[in-house]
């Protein structure tokens, strides 16, 4: 895949998660997705990471991600930004990365840019 298309994948996932859009997200994940999040956690598999979602869509309803800058390493999305949340422990900068296959996210990773 060439970097934009890359980047389109990325960006089409976080725009689902922005409005807690579980089905969709799983349109664009790998059957063997994995989640690792910034305390090291992996979460793998596309059916453990839907109800993952469905439960953190509605514990935190106004978590958004915004990105300011995003790039492309060989298969690998790199997006810094900041998410916000009214639950401030969510709620601070970041940097995501995205690993594609095809044009699927066959992993998601979030990095706090600072301690929460």
């Amino acid at each position: 895949m060439n970097p934009f298309d890359l980047i389109h994948t990325a960006v089409r996932f976080n725009e689902r998660i922005n409005q807690r859009d579980a089905d969709g997200l799983a349109k664009l994940m790998t059957d063997d997705h994995t989640f690792i999040d910034s305390k090291g956690g992996v979460t793998r598999g596309k059916a453990v990471m839907m109800d993952g979602w469905r439960d953190f869509f509605e514990k935190y309803p106004d978590y958004k991600n915004d990105f300011n800058c995003v790039t492309v390493q060989d298969d690998i999305v790199v997006m810094v930004g900041r998410s916000s949340c009214s639950f401030k422990p969510l709620d601070g900068p970041n940097v995501w990365t995205a690993k594609i296959e095809g044009k699927k996210i066959s992993e998601w990773r979030v990095i706090w840019l600072n301690d929460r």
